[in-house]
């Protein structure tokens, strides 16, 4: 009988919580707070925090901590608004620190 193979995860590095999908990965060349950052189109299992606005290196952005949905480990952010015109794509987007998601 053939293995099935599932989509690649990411999951939480705490307690493995399947956070996002590896296909919603759209670059992994971003800074997080503790090194680097990949920017995702979408997260799951997770609870996004209050908004506020952060200078970020490309500017002030509106963003909210994204936490772990089951240990409420700070697992990156989200950017809910971008003052630059170029930097509208990030919009509804999450960085997810590299040091706090493991892929399985």
């Amino acid at each position: 009988m053939a293995e099935m193979i599932g989509p690649r995860l990411y999951c939480c590095c705490n307690c493995r919580n399947q956070v996002s999908l590896h296909d919603d990965i759209i670059s992994k060349a971003f800074q997080g707070r503790n090194g680097r950052g990949f920017l995702f189109s979408h997260a799951m299992n997770v609870v996004i925090g209050p908004k506020e606005d952060r200078h970020l290196m490309t500017g002030v952005h509106t963003v909210a901590d994204v936490y772990c949905g089951d240990c409420r480990e700070l697992l990156g952010w989200k950017y809910e608004r971008a003052y630059e015109a170029s930097q509208k794509y990030k919009e509804g987007k999450f960085i997810l620190e590299k040091s706090r998601i493991v892929k399985e």
